[in-house]
């Protein structure tokens, strides 16, 4: 029989001392439990008995900072705070007031073009299931490395496969929860399939949405369908999204633009396929299920959609927030 392993007890000061120093490319948290901005990575902790941490009780934003404006803060934060009265989580809190702070840790962090994940658990005080055994709120903003974000020109095409992962139920499609595991293994399943998202289906087989994005389509007849936010969770962009649609159908370049359910069939005779994001934007699918989405090129849709979104971030627009 082995020895046993013999592991230290040390204080805190050495605790602290021990921890990896790793580039994890983080620059900058906001922690509600110290209330300060700290810009060493290694220290960005959250406690362990938060029941966000083991029990997924808490709800998130993420956002994003394209040279050194937050854009759609406005939206993110409405979408926060209905996603917390759903769970019964109280703000710590003014929306203002958070707001403010996310500006002040981005800039701390000191890049003009970063992600911001906020985060907002239900709190300390219990390794239990009880929520009112939890001391209160507390409030994370963690800013961290862009990459993949492409707002300077139309992405050339993604692929796209279905989920085995079965849609959220309820209220949990609808909020934006931290607990995330369907969510995490649809990634998984994706990098799996070697496509770049799968998207799930509902009960009857209508098109839901991705692990972390939304899904839209374009018929052949010019009409601009994403399936309707009571089965999925209504994101900023695809949001934004239909109501440019709305905008391309008063111009008679579309023909309809509405939230409506689509089956699998309306998906594979479709002209264009969408997917909507805070990293991905508007990008465009070719290739669908393993067939190409029309001429598996990029539609003319996604391209219009994806200027009018771009509009809004560079150079400057009102639903930008200034941080430096």
């Amino acid at each position: 029989m082995s020895e046993p392993l013999i592991k230290s007890v040390v204080s805190a000061s050495e605790w602290t001392a021990r921890l990896p120093h790793r580039d994890k490319k983080l620059y900058a948290m906001y922690s509600s439990v110290t209330d300060c901005i700290v810009t060493d990575q290694s220290v960005m902790l959250v406690p362990v008995d938060d029941h966000m941490v083991h029990r997924g009780d808490g709800v998130f934003e993420s956002l994003k900072c394209i040279d050194g404006r937050i854009y759609n803060l406005e939206d993110h934060m409405e979408r926060l705070e209905r996603s917390c009265s759903m769970l019964g989580i109280e703000l710590p809190l003014s929306l203002d007031e958070m707001g403010d702070i996310i500006i002040q840790t981005v800039r701390a962090g000191g890049e003009r073009n970063a992600l911001v994940r906020l985060l907002l658990s239900r709190g300390q005080g219990t390794m239990g299931v009880d929520p009112y055994a939890c001391f209160g709120p507390e409030l994370y903003i963690v800013v961290y490395e862009m990459h993949g974000a492409k707002i300077d020109q139309l992405p050339e095409g993604v692929s796209v496969g279905l989920s085995k992962i079965p849609i959220k139920p309820g209220i949990f499609a609808q909020v934006k929860t931290c607990n995330y595991l369907p969510n995490v293994l649809m990634k998984k399943e994706a990098v799996d399939l070697g496509v770049d998202f799968t998207v799930s289906l509902d009960e009857n087989r209508f098109l839901a949405e991705g692990a972390t994005e939304n899904i839209g389509i374009v018929t052949r007849g010019k009409e601009l369908f994403m399936p309707p936010p009571d089965r999925v969770l209504a994101g900023t962009t695809a949001k934004r999204a239909m109501e440019f649609a709305n905008q391309l159908k008063a111009e008679r370049v579309l023909t309809n633009a509405e939230f409506r359910p689509i089956n699998l069939g309306a998906v594979r005779s479709a002209a264009e396929v969408h997917i909507y994001g805070t990293t991905p934007n508007v990008t465009p699918v070719t290739t669908f299920d393993g067939n190409p989405v029309g001429d598996g090129k990029p539609g003319p849709i996604a391209a219009r959609l994806f200027e009018m979104l771009k509009g809004e971030m560079i150079p400057d627009s009102a639903r930008l927030t200034k941080v430096f």
